[in-house]
């Protein structure tokens, strides 16, 4: 089987190349995208991260393609319907980072609540002034959690820890979850009202699609605080940023935006239809004006990025593809 390993770094080879003789390997640094598509018309299978987009137009050029091997939990970059059509599986890695994420979103809370950013700044210009630096304890505080998955269980764990009150919304409420971990579940907009602190941990789906807007943004605290390591659609990005201009939320910590592409490389705008720029457009105004704000923390979606879940998810790639090859597809969303 011809496998091509995109967005791979340099200790990421060595583990790929394990699987020759049996397959054929290839490993770039490059995302894929329609012009690196075309250097490999005669791929089976690929393998790639969240930078990729594996759209129609893309996997077009793969008229031998078998199978995507996604090193991401996430899938919504991948159009599922094509390769349904077209006879592709797709696997994912379900399973590698719940600690990871869960970890991070509390790193972008406790940045936020004790303003660590401009602490830090600050001092590094030496100035040591401790005016407008006050922050907030987290003891004491209610956690609303939306989505009560791997990731937000386990930030739950870690809220609870602090000596935080755990409200949380989910579609399919975990009785079990909710004894064992000392919280209670209620619906979007109680859980909304009673939050000093919300965390989104939900996948992107038509069904999540701003899960979080401007009737969401109503029913919120004044003064709670938002934080992201989810999905960027989740979000309505333009509500965000009218609450947090009109001073309704206290701040927002992000690990993700609905336009990270756009960010990356805000030409790609200009080289889309007509019809999609002003939608483009709108949304890189949004984010720029996001990072803009001083009680807004955003990282480069990072929260995956440790030395550990790295190995989980290629160890659990290469398995994806060592069973599709036996015959055993294994983690498949298609």
């Amino acid at each position: 089987m011809k496998l091509i390993v995109f967005e791979t770094e340099e200790w990421e080879h060595a583990a790929c190349l394990t699987l020759q003789p049996e397959h054929g390997v290839v490993c770039t640094r490059e995302p894929l995208n329609a012009a690196t598509a075309a250097k490999y018309p005669d791929a089976e299978a690929v393998t790639t991260f969240v930078n990729s987009k594996l759209d129609a137009s893309v996997l077009a050029h793969f008229p031998k393609l078998r199978l995507i091997a996604t090193r991401s939990t996430g899938y919504d970059h991948i159009d599922l319907d094509y390769c349904r059509a077209h006879g592709i599986t797709v696997s994912n890695v379900p399973d590698y980072g719940d600690a990871t994420v869960a970890e991070h979103a509390f790193a972008l809370l406790l940045a936020i609540s004790r303003q660590v950013v401009e602490a830090i700044e600050r001092t590094r210009r030496g100035d040591f002034s401790q005016a407008g630096l006050r922050g907030f304890d987290l003891r004491g505080k209610t956690l609303g959690v939306i989505g009560t998955g791997r990731i937000g269980r386990r930030a739950i764990e870690i809220a609870r820890g602090f000596g935080m009150e755990v409200v949380a919304f989910d579609v399919r409420p975990d009785a079990v979850a909710a004894q064992t971990l000392g919280f209670r579940y209620g619906d979007l907009i109680d859980v909304l009202a009673h939050a000093d602190v919300v965390s989104l941990h939900v996948p992107a789906t038509p069904q999540t699609h701003h899960l979080i807007s401007d009737r969401e943004f109503a029913a919120m605290k004044d003064g709670a605080v938002l934080i992201n390591t989810a999905r960027g659609a989740v979000v309505d990005i333009p509500a965000l940023v009218r609450v947090l201009a009109d001073k309704k939320l206290r701040a927002a910590g992000l690990d993700v935006l609905p336009a990270e592409p756009l960010i990356r490389d805000e030409a790609e705008i200009f080289r889309r239809g007509p019809q999609d720029g002003d939608a483009d457009l709108r949304a890189l105004l949004a984010n720029h004006v996001l990072l803009s704000f001083p009680n807004v923390v955003v990282t480069p979606h990072i929260a995956f990025n440790t030395e550990e879940a790295l190995r989980r998810i290629l160890e659990t790639t290469l398995s994806n593809i060592k069973a599709f090859a036996s015959g055993s597809p294994q983690n498949v969303v298609s």
